[in-house]
C-alpha cells in the first residue's frame, strides 16, 4: 500500500502524490447550487484586489529585490504556519522564527519541517492558501511531503530568481489595485513617498496610522515613545493636551502620504470620556511611571474616544481590531519576539463599550467605524444590530482565526439577516505573507459566491442580484467603507 502523500504506478514504484487544485473548491456540494455559484464566481474571479488592511513591508516593493529563499517567504514570517507546526512538536527555532535572515541550510530545514508536517494543515485555510500559492504562482505539481521537500524547494527557489517573481512583478500579476500597510505614528513614511515618486512604479501603496503602542500608557518604554512622538511632531508632549495635539499632527502627516484609515487593536473597546483635568492627571502619572492599571485603561479608552473625534475632523476611517491577548506565552515572547503565533482571542463586549463613542459621534457623516472581532458570539447579538442602526458603523470581515471557510459562512449567516450586505466592509486579508494575498482573496470570493448561490436556490435573490452583490462585496464595499 502506498504511503500517505504518494501513489503507486503500474510497475509498483511509488511516485509523489500530485498537487491538484479543483476548479470547484469551496463551492457548494449540491450540483444545482454549485452551478449558480460558478456563474457568480466567474463575475468576480478576476476583479482587482483591494487590500485596505495588511502588514506587507513597503520596502519590499520599493527595493524590488528577489525574495531571498522559500522558507523566508512561506514559513518563517507567517504565524499561521509556524503556530500549528509548533503545536505539533516543531521548535520555532527550527523554523527560523526570530531570525532576520536564514542560511540555505536553515531555510531548507524550515522547509523540510513544513513539508514533512503537511498533514497537520488538513482542513485549515492555511492548506488552501499554501496549495494555491505553490500551484498557481510557482507551478508546483507535486504535494509537499518529506520525500518531495527538496524538489519543491528547488523549484520555488528557481522561480524566485526570475524577474517574473520579483515583488513588483507579482504585485502586478496579483491584480492589486490598493495595498495598505500598517505604520507607527512616528514613521516618516519615506518609503511610501519614494514609491509614489518613482516613475517606474504605478501601484498604489498607502500607509495606515496604527497608534496602539502610544495608547498603552502603562507599558514599559511608553515614555520614550511619547518623547519621540513629540520630536517628530515638533510639539511639547509633556502634557495630555500636547500628546493629543501631536497625534492630530501625525495623522495629517499620514493623510498627506495617502492614508485613508487608522487602526486600533487593544484588549477591549471601552470609550468612556474622562474630564479634562482627570485625563491630564493620569497622563502626568503615566509620564512619572506611577500610573495604575485601571488608570491606564481609562486613559486608553478616553483616547480611543478622542481618535473618533479626530476622525470626524480629518475623515480618516477608524478601524477597531480588539480582543486579543498579545504574547500569551511570555517565554516565547522573550525568546522570539512578538507576532510569533501565541496571540489568543478574548471574549468581547461591544454594545456598552462603544456607546459613549456612538452617543457622541455615531451620526457624524465623516465617521466610518469598522469593527472587527474574534468573538463570534457578538456577530448577531451586538455587531449586526449596531451596524443596522448607526450609519457610521461597518462590520469588519472575519479575520485572523476566523478567516476560514466555515467561520466565514457562520459570519454571513449571523449578520446579513439583520444588517444585510451593505453594512459589510468587504474582505480584509490582514497578512504579512505577500504571496498569500491572491489566494486569500480567491477564497473569499468563492465563499461569497457559494453563500449567495444558496440564497438564489432558496429564491431569496435572483441570480442577477446575487452577481451584483458579489461584485459589491469585492469592489464596492471596501471602496466605500475605506473611502478609497
Amino acid at each position: 500500500m502506498a504511503r500517505w502523500g504518494a501513489a503507486s504506478n503500474h510497475d509498483g514504484m511509488q511516485r509523489p502524490a500530485p498537487l491538484r487544485l479543483h476548479p470547484d473548491r469551496l463551492l457548494p456540494a449540491d450540483a444545482g447550487v454549485r452551478a449558480v455559484a460558478r456563474e457568480i464566481y466567474g463575475a468576480v474571479r478576476d476583479l482587482p484586489v483591494i487590500s485596505p488592511h495588511g502588514h506587507v513591508d513597503p520596502r519590499t516593493l520599493l527595493e524590488d529585490q528577489p525574495f531571498p529563499d522559500p522558507a523566508s517567504l512561506f514559513v518563517t514570517p507567517d504565524h499561521y504556519v509556524t503556530r500549528l507546526l509548533h503545536a505539533n512538536g516543531v521548535p520555532l527555532d527550527a523554523l527560523g522564527v526570530g531570525r532576520t535572515a536564514l542560511t540555505e541550510a536553515q531555510s531548507r530545514q524550515a522547509w523540510q519541517e513544513l513539508c514533512s508536517h503537511w498533514h497537520v494543515f488538513r482542513g485549515t485555510p492555511v492548506r488552501y492558501w499554501l496549495e494555491s500559492e505553490l500551484a498557481e504562482i510557482f507551478d508546483v505539481q507535486v504535494r509537499p511531503s518529506a520525500e518531495t521537500a527538496d524538489a519543491v524547494y528547488d523549484q520555488v527557489a528557481e522561480r524566485l530568481a526570475q524577474p517574473s517573481h520579483r515583488p513588483r512583478a507579482l504585485f502586478q500579476r496579483f491584480g492589486i489595485s490598493v495595498l495598505a500597510t500598517t505604520d507607527d505614528p512616528c514613521d516618516d513614511l519615506a518609503t511610501h513617498a519614494a514609491l509614489s515618486a518613482d516613475p517606474t512604479w504605478a501601484g498604489r501603496v498607502i500607509p495606515t496610522f496604527r497608534p496602539d503602542a502610544h495608547l498603552e500608557v502603562a507599558a514599559e518604554g511608553w515614555a520614550d515613545l511619547v518623547e519621540r512622538l513629540g520630536k517628530v511632531a515638533d510639539v511639547d508632549t509633556g502634557t495630555y493636551a500636547g500628546w493629543a495635539a501631536a497625534m492630530e499632527l501625525r495623522r495629517q502627516h499620514f493623510i498627506a502620504h495617502g492614508a485613508v484609515s487608522t487602526d486600533h487593536s487593544h484588549v477591549d473597546v471601552r470609550t468612556d470620556a474622562l474630564p479634562p483635568a482627570e485625563a491630564e492627571r493620569i497622563y502626568a502619572a503615566a509620564l512619572a511611571g506611577r500610573v495604575t492599571t485601571q488608570e491606564a485603561a481609562a486613559l486608553r479608552g478616553h483616547m480611543l474616544l478622542e481618535m473618533a473625534r479626530m476622525s470626524c475632523d480629518d475623515g480618516l476611517v477608524m478601524t477597531l481590531h480588539p480582543g486579543v491577548r498579545r504574547a500569551h506565552h511570555t517565554p516565547t515572547l522573550e525568546a522570539f519576539g512578538a507576532d510569533t503565533g501565541h496571540d489568543i482571542p478574548l471574549r468581547m463586549e461591544l454594545t456598552d463599550a462603544l456607546r459613549p463613542l456612538l452617543q457622541r459621534f455615531g451620526m457624524h457623516p465623516n465617521l466610518h467605524l469598522v469593527v472587527f472581532t474574534l468573538d463570534e458570539t457578538v456577530f448577531s447579538r451586538e455587531l449586526a444590530p449596531l451596524a443596522a442602526f448607526y450609519p457610521s458603523v461597518h462590520i469588519g470581515a472575519p479575520w485572523w482565526f476566523l478567516d476560514a471557510p466555515l467561520a466565514v459562512r457562520r459570519f454571513y449567516s449571523a449578520v446579513t439577516e439583520t444588517a444585510g450586505f451593505s453594512r459589510l466592509s468587504g474582505f480584509i486579508d490582514d497578512t504579512r505573507a505577500f504571496c498569500s494575498i491572491p489566494a486569500r482573496h480567491d477564497m473569499s470570493r468563492r465563499l461569497d459566491s457559494g453563500f449567495l448561490a444558496n440564497l438564489v436556490a432558496e429564491h431569496c435573490l435572483d441570480e442577477e442580484e446575487a452577481v451584483a452583490t458579489a461584485v459589491d462585496l469585492v469592489s464596492g464595499r471596501p471602496t466605500a467603507t475605506f473611502k478609497l
